[in-house]
């Protein structure tokens, strides 16, 4: 882990606890933040998990009733009978806001009957009405299905990009922090202490100077006696 280098000064002192304080406050921050995606990631996992497996069923189905309408009929009786749509839609996009993150929200406006058929009825078979009609049931729900998976995609990126800032501030930022204090803090004392000590020494010199002072002038005074 590299260290952070700085003048081993009260005023640095103070600024690397200011920045580990900083630092602490968006750890925390962040954490929650990733923790709060978790659960929205989580949440959209288990719609989208539920939606696509309705969706699987219905697809099952309506490629079942593809596949009998086209054993009964021959290719260029399907491709004349489907080579106009029956319904048209409009899709729209918008975007919202989630945990930071911008998701985008699609909706789709059907414009046609929505029971209707443009072909028809003498040469084609009813497993084509039904796979047709099971379709359409299900243009709405693929539309969500590929909102909620672009959702998902976008949060999960979110996700990373938040773990790896917790790391980053968690296992490299607070530590140097926190070994730059220290090392700041370890300086201070030893110099505290050697001006201590020489404080100390310079006491001893004075009074040792001060008993040879009086000591003279003691000397002196007998002598004059």
């Amino acid at each position: 882990m590299a260290e952070i280098r700085v003048n081993p000064t009260r005023m640095e002192l103070k600024k690397l606890k200011t920045r580990y304080a900083t630092a602490r406050r968006g750890h925390k921050l962040l954490k929650d933040k990733r923790d709060e995606l978790m659960k929205q990631f989580l949440a959209i996992v288990r719609a989208d998990k539920e939606l696509r497996e309705k969706i699987e069923a219905g697809l099952s189905r309506a490629y079942g009733s593809f596949s009998v309408a086209a054993a009964v009929s021959s290719p260029a009786m399907l491709e004349e009978a489907m080579i106009l749509p029956r319904r048209q839609g409009e899709l729209t996009v918008g975007y919202r806001d989630m945990m930071s993150v911008r998701v985008p929200t699609f909706s789709v406006k059907m414009v046609g009957a929505r029971g209707g058929y443009i072909y028809g009825f003498a040469f084609t078979s009813g497993e084509l009405d039904g796979a047709l009609h099971e379709l359409g049931e299900m243009t709405e729900d693929l539309i969500r299905l590929a909102e909620l998976e672009k959702t998902a995609q976008l949060l999960a990126e979110e996700i990373e990009r938040t773990r790896r800032r917790v790391n980053a501030l968690e296992y490299i930022m607070m530590p140097q922090l926190q070994e730059g204090i220290k090392r700041i803090t370890m300086k201070l004392d030893e110099n505290e202490r050697g001006n201590l000590t020489r404080l100390m020494k310079v006491k001893d010199m004075m009074l040792a100077a001060g008993r040879d002072m009086a000591q003279a002038e003691e000397d002196e005074e007998k002598e004059a006696e």
